[in-house]
């Protein structure tokens, strides 16, 4: 015979319950008369009821509509109650279920037991009315709690989806600012690089020409990572622009009817100024510029604040060009060098971002300018000059380590000077 459930006093009325608040409770054990009590006392505390006279009975109405609190008895023929707790735990109810255990004895062997089987509480019998009502408030606001928080993690999702919808298009974007690999200049060849470390990134390459004989090259990295710095790139690609000449600040028109390059220094020094002029604008970028006369081979550049620009010679041997300098927007009003070369037939110009010479290695350290010098010398000098960075792109992976990702952008400019 089951024991009686327990009253003391008057039951307070139920409480004022929110209307999305859990509220349905499955009560299940094998004596009738002792549902049918539980019943009237969670009735009594404004849930709604439903009956299982046992674990296998209640698992059938769990798939069908699953409860948000099951109050059950432990002792059950068939499946007992913690076995039903397992079973409900296995169960792709889409939610979770407050379980409350009910037993006659309460060693904390056996406590310790249902809350290890699944059990969220335990409760002894005979039941005392505001016992139960305090345990069924308790699992409603654990309940309400974990489902707040499931709605905050679906609107994260949902947040999370629309960045990654933006980033994809400006990644697309950004992409659409480097069209084409491959330039020809004549008998010359200009081939790019972009490889960023996210799905956006801060660095920018390449090529242009006003005129017959003349080429701008460039390569640039912009502070930071990210969004930010993915649309400093992207404005300051509208300076450099090879399609708009009348907008690029690298040119300048002369007699009304033709362009004319203007000096890398005087390049540096106009950029700087623009992004000075720029009220709340923080991002700086380095960046090498050179200017090459394609009839000579004559080479002006510019390094401001970016990685040594790399010779490679066709008659063998690499140097590195330039002095260092300023980043431009750094500093307002700062003037910057220039340093000339000259081209043979057959050589190549390599303007090249940090993340190359920074790149981390197993053994712990960078690459470096020494590291960049051997990996250029491995690959092979003849063949195009796109074949070279993707050559020298896979060199430097395999100097990393297989499936280390590289922790910068990865981007560069490669003139083969023909002459």
């Amino acid at each position: 015979m089951p024991a009686p459930l327990r009253r003391s006093g008057p039951e307070p009325a139920a409480p004022a319950r929110p209307a999305d608040a859990p509220r349905d409770v499955l009560i299940v054990g094998e004596s009738r008369v002792q549902r049918r009590l539980l019943s009237k006392l969670v009735v009594r505390a404004g849930y709604r009821v439903a009956e299982a006279s046992s674990a296998e009975a209640a698992l059938t109405l769990c798939r069908q509509a699953p409860p948000d609190l099951v109050v059950s008895d432990w002792l059950m023929p068939g499946l007992d109650g913690l076995a039903l707790c397992r079973a409900l735990r296995d169960l792709a109810t889409g939610r979770y279920i407050y379980f409350i255990l009910m037993t006659s004895r309460s060693e904390k062997a056996e406590v310790a037991q249902g809350i290890d089987g699944g059990a969220d509480d335990l409760l002894t019998k005979p039941v005392d009315p505001a016992e139960l009502r305090a345990r069924l408030a308790a699992g409603e606001r654990i309940l309400r709690m974990e489902r707040a928080l499931g709605d905050t993690l679906a609107e994260l999702r949902a947040a999370q989806a629309a960045l990654d919808a933006d980033l994809e298009q400006a990644r697309k974007i950004q992409r659409s600012l480097v069209p084409e690999r491959t330039h020809r200049f004549g008998a010359s060849e200009v081939n790019l690089l972009f490889q960023p470390c996210g799905q956006v990134g801060g660095d920018l390459v390449g090529a242009f020409s006003p005129g017959q004989g003349m080429l701008g090259l460039y390569a640039i990295d912009v502070s930071g990572h990210g969004i930010t710095s993915a649309l400093m790139a992207a404005r300051v690609s509208g300076y450099l622009s090879g399609e708009f000449l009348d907008q690029n600040l690298a040119v300048r028109r002369r007699f009304e009817r033709f362009f004319a390059l203007r000096p890398p220094a005087e390049v540096a020094c106009l950029l700087n100024d623009r992004l000075a002029a720029d009220k709340g604008v923080e991002e700086y970028f380095t960046m090498a510029y050179a200017t090459i006369d394609l009839r000579s081979g004559r080479v002006r550049l510019v390094q401001a604040g970016h990685p040594h620009p790399l010779i490679l010679r066709a008659q063998g041997g690499c140097e590195f060009l330039g002095d260092g300098g300023l980043p431009v927007g750094l500093v307002p009003g700062a003037s910057f060098e220039e340093v000339e070369t000259r081209l043979a037939p057959g050589d190549r110009l390599l303007l090249h971002s940090d993340g190359f010479t920074e790149a981390q290695l197993p053994g712990g350290g960078m690459l470096g300018e020494a590291g960049l010098r051997r990996l250029a010398e491995r690959v092979a000098p003849t063949g195009s000059g796109r074949d070279f960075l993707d050559d020298l792109l896979w060199e430097l992976r395999r100097a990393m380590g297989a499936g280390v990702a590289a922790e910068d952008d990865l981007s560069a400019a490669l003139l083969d000077y023909r002459g």
